[in-house]
Parts: C-alpha cells; sequence; structure tokens
C-alpha cells in the first residue's frame, strides 16, 4: 500500500510540474504572439505609407516637371498630334 502511494504521488507531482511547464510555455508563446502582430501592424501601416509616396512621385504633375527639367522635354504643337483609333476587340482592322 505505501509502494502504491509513493507511485502516486510521484505520478501527482510529475503532472503537476508537466501543467506548471505547459502553462509557462503557453504564456511565453502568448507573449510572442502578441508582439509579431504588433509587428505586423507596424508593417501594415508602413505599407500602407511607402503605398502613398509612390502614387505622389507617380503624379502626372510631378511626373511632367521632371520630363521637362531633367530630360528637356516639352508637349508638342497640337498640330503634331495624332490620335490613334483603337484596333477592334477580335484584334483584326
Amino acid at each position: 500500500m505505501l509502494r502504491l502511494n509513493l507511485l502516486l504521488v510521484a505520478a501527482l507531482i510529475a503532472c503537476a510540474l508537466a501543467l506548471v511547464t505547459s502553462q509557462h510555455q503557453a504564456r511565453k508563446l502568448y507573449v510572442e504572439l502578441q508582439k509579431e502582430q504588433e509587428l505586423a501592424k507596424q508593417l501594415d501601416v508602413e505599407w500602407g505609407q511607402l503605398q502613398l509616396e509612390a502614387s505622389t512621385w507617380a503624379t502626372h504633375a510631378r511626373v511632367e516637371k521632371l520630363a521637362t527639367r531633367a530630360l528637356g522635354m516639352r508637349v508638342p504643337p497640337a498640330s503634331r498630334v495624332r490620335v490613334v483609333p483603337a484596333a477592334p476587340a477580335g484584334g483584326r482592322p
């Protein structure tokens, strides 16, 4: 009987230690999850800012200004502009 009691006490202690260890691991993983979620939010904000910046860099006014200043380009006179009609949907003229 004493042997059985000692065996049960040992099993109880092992289960208690396993429970404490698993709870500690779960808390560590939860803290890590919270950190990763915060990082994901920060990256999402940064992505939005970068998209806004990219759209700002690509505005027509900015491109035209750069083409005029840096490349010496200019808008052609209206008499030199030709409008080409779009091809039909079937691909044949």
